[in-house]
Order: structure tokens, then sequence, then C-alpha cells
């Protein structure tokens, strides 16, 4: 086995992902694992979209023709952000047509088959379509997560839905443990996708860019990158206490062997500035992902900022409930 410094070394003289150029000046695209799919190389973030439509309908709505118009059609959401007005938001943002653009996504939170049954046909309703594109199991961030989708029915309604053409693919995410997603990817399902944490500070600490990524790329897994800044009390901040830039983040999480780095903007500038970065991405040099590594090596080694991975402070109401966790 691999020490960390090995796999680090192995991640950082990896290739990224093979990127097929946009056209007209749209984002590029990359395939997501064994689906075959070209998908563009960013998401759109379900639970911003939903947060900034709580307080401006038109301006969420804007945001999202703003990115499919850019070619940023990968739409990220989840069956529990917001009490479920994420999707709300999302779905009335694709009326009129808008819909036949996207790669839609959204997350299945429970493990069950009848709770599995009830999020895909609330999820149908609130974003207004008759198919989910890819559908993931969400939060795989307990060890038992794994074993309670393929013991208590989750997987048996899932595959019923494939076969009934309300899904095409399906997944999972988690931002726990690169142990779980593991574990998960051990099990006997030929996953689509697997969304994870990649970032710079993940390098240091329960790493899924060293762990996860390689076996993921060997089972033709898309990995879905997802926190590229690094965490900190708020979510969205850059680290503390490093001269690494924003953009500095999004350009090493997207350098590595991602499919799409999922993204989540409260402001139109934001997206724009993703949208900028993203148009003519080039993937970093080894030496500049390495010097961007290093400098955040100081602050990355006790999870102080990956707050999702140390805490349960980011995970989600209703799976701390399944596991009778307090709320």
């Amino acid at each position: 086995m691999l020490t960390r410094r090995e796999a680090l070394a192995t991640l950082i003289a990896a290739p990224a992902a093979a990127q097929t150029p946009g056209r007209n000046g749209l984002l590029p695209t990359r395939r997501l694992g064994r689906s075959g799919e070209q998908v563009s190389i960013l998401a759109l973030g379900g639970a911003h979209i939903g947060r900034v439509g709580q307080k401006d309908r038109p301006l969420a709505i804007r945001m999202m023709h703003t990115a499919i118009d850019a070619g940023l059609t990968f739409f990220d959401n989840a069956w529990d952000y917001h009490n479920g007005w994420g999707e709300e938001m999302m779905g009335l943002g694709l009326e009129g047509g808008w819909r036949q653009k996207v790669f839609l996504m959204t997350k299945n939170c429970q493990r069950d088959y009848e709770g599995s049954r009830k999020c895909l046909e609330d999820s149908l309703r609130r974003l207004k379509t008759d198919r989910i594109d890819l559908w993931q199991f969400h939060e795989m961030n307990y060890d038992n997560d794994p074993d309670w989708v393929f013991e208590q029915g989750g997987l048996k309604y899932a595959l019923e839905a494939v076969k009934a053409g309300k899904v095409r693919y399906l997944g999972f995410t988690g931002h726990k443990d690169p142990r779980i997603h593991l574990k998960m990817l051990a099990k006997p399902y030929p996953w689509v996708s697997a969304q994870m944490p990649v970032n710079v500070m993940d390098a240091w600490y329960r790493s899924f860019q060293n762990q996860v990524i390689p076996v993921a790329a060997k089972q033709n897994v898309g990995v879905i990158g997802m926190k590229c800044l690094g965490g900190g009390p708020f979510e969205g901040r850059i680290p503390a206490r490093t001269a690494i830039t924003a953009e500095e983040c999004v350009r090493f999480s997207l350098s590595l062997p991602v499919t799409t780095l999922c993204r989540g903007y409260i402001e139109l500038k934001q997206l724009e500035a993703d949208i900028a970065i993203a148009r003519d991405f080039k993937p970093l040099a080894t030496a500049d992902r390495q010097r961007i590594l290093d400098l955040a090596r100081p602050e990355g080694g006790d999870g102080r900022h990956e707050l999702f991975k140390s805490t349960q402070v980011f995970d989600g109401p209703g799976h701390r409930e399944q596991h009778g966790f307090a709320l």
C-alpha cells in the first residue's frame, strides 16, 4: 500500500481528466464515468441557489439562466436542501424549455425502499420533470450507511426507478471519511459517480483525492468534486492564514482527475468569475499544484478547516435523525 506521501506524489503527477473544448465559447466538458455522458466541468450547486431564491427569486432564476447560456449545464440539488425549497427553486428556473438544456442531478436522502420512493416522487414534483439524469445516495457519512443502502431496500427501489425511466444513472455522495467512500465503491453495484470534497486542504487530512480518486478512476466512476475552497467556519470561506487565492483553489481542484466541480454561488459575480476560469481552463502545471499544496500543509493536517470531516456541523438533520443523533 502506498504511503500518504507516495499517494500524494502520484496524484500530483496524474493528468487532469480528459477535456473536450466547448463550442462557441461554451464551457468545456468531461466524461462522467461509465455513463459516457459529457458534462460541463462546473456544476451549479442547488443549496446556494435555494438560499438566493429565499431572498431574491428573480436573481436565482437569472443566475441559473446565465449558467446555462454559458454552457454550465450540470445542475446539482438534493431532496433536503432548505426543506425542499432548493429543488422547488430550481424547478421554477427550469420551466419554459430550460430543463431540456441541463444534466439534472439530485440526491436521495433515505436508505430504505419506501423512503427512497417518496424522495424521488417529491424531487420529480418539485423539479417539474419526469426524470432525473443522476440520482445520488446522499451523505454516506457513517460507517453503516453503505450497508443500509443495500440492506434496507434503497438500492432496490433505485434500480426499479432506473428501469421505469424515472432515473438514468446512480451515484453517491459523502463528505466525512474516505474509508466510507471506499466501502461504497467495494459494494456490488457499478456506480456512475461519486461526489466528495476535493480541495487544497483535503490532501493533508482524511484525503479523498489521495485515497478515493485513484480507485474511482480504476472503476470508471466519475468524480464530482465539491467544497473546493477548503472549508472553514462558514461554507465557502477561503482557508485562513494562507496565501492561497479563491481562483487558485478552483484551478487546483479542476486540475485533478475530476469530471466536474460543484460550486455554490450567492452572488452573480461569483458565478461569472468561475465561468471565466472554466471557459478556457488549462490544468495547472505540476510545480504550481505542489506550490499550492505546500502553502496549505501547515493549516491542513488536523481538520480545523474541513469541519464537514471533523465535526457533525455539516451533517444534514435528516441523516443525523436516521442515526439517532441530536438535531
